[in-house]
């Protein structure tokens, strides 16, 4: 052969010596084996091996699939082994190997360990070309052989992902394609947007050498809320892994509106001013925003300042709903603020006694009411006063009045013998009698 590679079968001269089965004429570097007994093949290499074992024969082989420009590890495997001879095939059915002697002129082939049990050979930088079946034979009676399939495996290219359009509007489709190429076996693809699995329409094209290019096309119905989100491209092959592709949707929206009260705090009464600041967003940022009043005209002396509105000294003839619209390139939005104008709060005296706190009716409802320990002092000392007048006035009462009667002895008991004596005498007689006078103080 071209290459110096030994034909069919070929032995080197001293083993053909040792077998005592060689035929003539044969080149000068070669000997040809006349027979082709089977035995043991057996491969590993980077990668899933898979080991096969033929019913009857002392034989165990893997099958190895390998990344391509990576090494892959034949071994032809003997167990109990009667000194035959080992030798490895290549798909062509060329000797790689014939005991510890390589035949051919390949130099990625290097001879990993030889004994009465193991060939095992490495092949480095394994191309698509490397692929196929080879054969391990065993020169045994009757001769045994083994085969085992190298798997090239290709890895795609990195992901592209191409968008119909760059920038979509909400509520509108958009397409997202994504490739992978020059893959062998074919990859799979799969769509994330976010944490969201989607499912895309895939296409797989063959191209001429053996390899695969594959596409996948999704739709998305977009939103607002789809802006800035990623959308992933996933490679799933096995002679690679975490190969992806990555896009951000860009998405336009409508603007978003919010009136905001800068003035007053709280109620809106005659008299006071009003200002208000009307709040937009949006992508594209709104561009024009607009003041106006729903079925009536604004106050002709209300100013308007980009997005703030101020109105001066309010009456109830500016009630009504003032809406705030802004507008970009995708649509419009307004949000409104209800006026009503409440009656001015009437006026308190200033008070000449310790002053009272007054606040709004509606803060303090339902709040429990404090006690005035000045007005309780003073109804207790009125009170007491009145009743010291009262006792004044009836001592006066009682020593204007005495009181004068009286008693037995002034009546002429004392002269009498018995008490009816005694009372006929106080009838008429008690003119001649002392006074005997007491008196209530």
């Amino acid at each position: 052969m071209n290459d110096g590679s030994s034909p069919e079968g070929a032995v080197p001269e001293h083993c053909c010596r040792d077998l005592g089965t060689c035929q003539s004429p044969m080149p000068s570097n070669t000997l040809s084996v006349l027979f082709s007994p089977p035995l043991i093949f057996a491969c590993a290499a980077t990668g899933a091996a898979e080991t096969v074992t033929v019913d009857g024969q002392n034989l165990a082989t893997d099958n190895v699939s390998v990344i391509e420009g990576e090494m892959a590890t034949i071994s032809c495997r003997v167990m109990d082994n009667d000194d035959s001879v080992i030798q490895l095939l290549n798909p062509n059915r060329q000797t790689i190997y014939f005991r510890d002697v390589r035949p051919l002129k390949d130099s990625r082939f290097q001879l990993v360990n030889f004994s009465d049990n193991e060939l095992r050979v490495s092949l480095s930088n394994v191309s698509l070309s490397d692929e196929g079946r080879y054969v391990c034979q065993l020169y045994t009676d009757p001769p045994q052989e083994a085969y085992a399939d190298i798997t090239v495996l290709v890895p795609p290219g990195s992901p592209i992902i191409e968008s119909r359009e760059d920038v979509v509007s909400e509520g509108n489709e958009t397409e997202l394609t994504c490739t992978a190429m020059g893959s062998k076996p074919a990859a799979s693809i799969r769509w994330m947007k976010g944490e969201e699995e989607l499912t895309g329409e895939t296409t797989v094209e063959e191209t001429y050498d053996r390899m695969f290019t594959v596409s996948s096309r999704v739709k998305i119905s977009v939103t607002k809320e789809d802006d800035g989100v990623p959308v992933d491209c996933i490679i799933d092959h096995p002679a690679v892994k975490d190969l992806l592709a990555q896009r951000h949707l860009e998405v336009l929206y409508k603007p978003e509106v919010k009136i905001v009260v800068t003035y007053p705090e709280g109620l809106t009464r005659e008299g006071d001013n009003l200002d208000l600041t009307c709040i937009a967003g949006g992508k594209p940022h709104p561009h024009q925003i607009n003041w106006l009043r729903v079925d009536d005209d604004v106050p002709s002396h209300a100013v308007v300042t980009g997005s703030d509105l101020y109105i001066e000294n309010l009456n109830k003839s500016y009630n009504g709903t003032y809406r705030c619209v802004a507008s970009n390139t995708v649509g419009e939005a307004y949000d409104d603020y209800i006026l009503y104008v409440y009656d001015a709060p009437t006026t308190i005296p200033t008070p000449t006694t310790n002053p009272v706190n007054t606040q709004d009716s509606r803060a303090g409802e339902g709040a429990p009411q404090k006690i005035d320990h000045a007005v309780v002092g003073g109804v207790v000392a009125v009170v007491m006063f009145a009743i010291l007048c009262a006792l004044i006035v009836l001592g006066r009462y009682f020593a204007r009045h005495k009181g004068t009667y009286f008693t037995h002895e002034a009546k002429g008991a004392d002269d009498a013998a018995d008490a009816d004596t005694a009372i006929i005498n106080a009838e008429g007689g008690h003119n001649n009698t002392d006074e005997k006078k007491e008196y209530y103080i």
